[in-house]
């Protein structure tokens, strides 16, 4: 059950995400936000925007085609993948955050776990904190975010990248994710950051199987209880391969991922995390025109 403190009466239910310098986020509409991974090894475009030039006219091309946020992130969180120092992760992402923000005002999310990082991130112009352990792995992080009063959004996932698709069970995956947002905006609560900062994310490919991530996008709407925005990720990911099996690079699947993503949309979320930034644009036009047709 959801305790009702953490509920939102319908007046309370904004209708958009409050940035800095009075900016927001319109939740009035689907938002679409632009992955950038300056990494070497991330799952499916690993290597291809290490460059600094290459990476920041990936992201305007990304706010050209329709991108409301960019989601820089230095680090991969793929099964598997090995943690990498903080110096390092500082050195890929400032430098592609300083030139976004020389040419262009759009929200940008810096996708990390480490407190450091994500303080200088928001130091040269990162609006929003995306933490895949919802505020677990870095003691400070929780005093980042609440000082400087920014979004964050909280994922769920069981385990660390490293371990987390060995095995992972549940006895109810719908359940014991609310479970986890529900303690996750309580603490937020008694650490001072306001529930209006606040975004949820189920973790699709976090420690789930095929099923989980399935039952996960079929009854995505029970996580609109907590009246917070619902952020989703599944773009290119490892289960749309289980579902279409084909000897193809993660690239390839963008119908899957588009599929996905409208589905999502159709269910309660809020902003669809995604690599494909054009063609996913694209189908919520197409969706938008269908629904509001008479």
């Amino acid at each position: 059950m959801i305790h009702k403190q953490v509920l939102s009466r319908p007046e309370e239910i904004k209708e958009a995400i409050p940035l800095s310098g009075g900016r927001e986020l319109p939740l009035t509409r689907p938002l679409v936000m632009g992955i950038l991974n300056v990494t070497p090894d991330s799952f499916s475009d690993g290597g291809e925007f290490l460059e600094l030039e290459k990476a920041a006219a990936h992201a305007l091309r990304m706010e050209k085609d329709g991108a409301d946020i960019i989601d820089v992130g230095g680090e991969s969180s793929r099964p598997g993948s090995e943690p990498i120092p903080e110096d390092i992760e500082l050195d890929r992402v400032l430098p592609v955050i300083d030139a976004i923000r020389a040419e262009s005002q759009i929200p940008i999310s810096i996708d990390t776990y480490k407190a450091s990082v994500a303080q200088a991130a928001i130091e040269v112009g990162a609006d929003i904190v995306n933490d895949i352990s919802a505020l677990r792995f870095d003691d400070k992080m929780t005093e980042v975010v609440a000082t400087n009063k920014v979004p964050v959004v909280l994922m769920h996932m069981l385990g660390t990248p490293q371990n987390m698709q060995q095995n992972p069970t549940y006895k109810n995956c719908l359940s014991e994710i609310q479970e986890f947002f529900l303690e996750r905006i309580e603490f937020c609560h008694e650490n001072g950051i306001d529930k209006s900062k606040l975004i949820l994310d189920p973790g699709v490919g976090f420690g789930k199987r095929l099923s989980d991530n399935l039952e996960i996008l079929t009854h995505l709407e029970i996580y609109k209880n907590f009246s917070l925005p619902l952020l989703i990720g599944l773009s290119r990911k490892s289960f749309i391969n289980n579902l279409h099996p084909r000897h193809a690079p993660a690239e390839a699947r963008i119908g899957g991922s588009v599929a996905g993503a409208i589905l999502a949309i159709q269910k309660g979320a809020n902003i669809i995390r995604v690599h494909d930034v054009a063609e996913t644009v694209e189908a919520i036009k197409v969706w938008e025109a269908l629904r509001t047709t008479k």
